[in-house]
């Protein structure tokens, strides 16, 4: 007697195709995500400076210094959100899953894990700047803040998400004999 069995669940295509989207929600609703991350550094900044802090939400913009003499207002731009770095993880992702499916688990852990690292190297990021522009003013602290020191952070927060991701992903479980 033969017996037909169904062929194994393809599970990793639908995965896939969520991340995919997960990448393209994140492009078409880009704004939200700059808004949410813009709140979430007006907070921070709040817990640093008791010189005014407001968030003007519908800007994606963070004032602060607002009782101070030299107020100042940052409005997250598409290129300096943590979305610019998390897109390229989650269509790497995608593949990884289309190609290896028996990572998927480590793929998706790895994928929480660098989004948590890309966000608060971010948030670091602006608080740094806000920092700068407080300590040596509005010209020199924007210029070493943004310009210099930003760009090191992203960068180097950004690799170190990617080489994280890519270790967390594709590293083999060691069993350790009892």
């Amino acid at each position: 007697m033969t017996v037909a069995l169904s062929p194994p669940l393809r599970w990793h295509y639908p995965l896939a195709a969520l991340l995919l989207l997960a990448a393209g929600a994140l492009v078409a609703w880009h704004r939200v995500y700059r808004t949410v991350e813009m709140q979430l550094a007006g907070g921070l900044i709040k817990l640093f400076t008791s010189d005014g802090v407001y968030v003007a939400a519908a800007r994606q913009t963070v004032y602060f210094g607002l009782i101070g003499e030299h107020p100042f207002g940052l409005r997250m731009s598409p290129e300096c959100t943590s979305a610019f770095l998390l897109l390229p993880l989650l269509l790497i992702g995608a593949v990884m899953i289309l190609l290896r499916p028996h990572i998927a688990k480590q793929v998706l852990g790895a994928l929480g894990i660098a989004t948590v690292v890309l966000i608060v190297v971010n948030q670091l990021r602006l608080l740094m700047l806000v920092g700068l522009i407080n300590w040596l003013g509005t010209d020199q602290g924007y210029y070493l803040g943004h310009t210099l020191f930003g760009s090191f952070v992203s960068v180097f927060g950004g690799a170190a998400a990617l080489v994280l991701f890519v270790w967390l992903a594709t590293r083999s479980r060691r069993k350790v004999a009892a």
